[in-house]
């Protein structure tokens, strides 16, 4: 079994503001035993930090670009963190 742990920071653009975006990203992130967070940014687009195993890491990039009802992802920008502290929990961030 394979327990090695990863960190992203994913940016998500498209319609992906007013949609309920983080929020199910909050659930999704959850149900996937992640931590981190996520916010809106100013330009419109979604950012996502997951922390948790790397299989449920790359399961969560997958679905976000699904995301909720509404949405459409146009570009997922990912960046690997190498070094990270996560918090104990998923937010959504202001």
């Amino acid at each position: 079994m394979n327990d090695r742990k990863r960190a992203v920071q994913a940016r998500v653009y498209g319609k992906v503001q007013g949609v309920g975006y983080r929020i199910w990203a909050r659930g999704e992130a959850t149900g996937f035993g992640l931590v981190g967070w996520v916010r809106n940014e100013r330009d419109g687009s979604v950012t996502a930090w997951l922390a948790g195993a790397d299989a449920a890491v790359s399961v969560m990039i997958e679905r976000l670009w699904q995301g909720p009802q509404g949405a459409s992802v146009a570009r997922i920008d990912v960046d690997e963190i190498e070094t990270w502290t996560a918090p104990g929990d998923f937010r959504v961030v202001a």
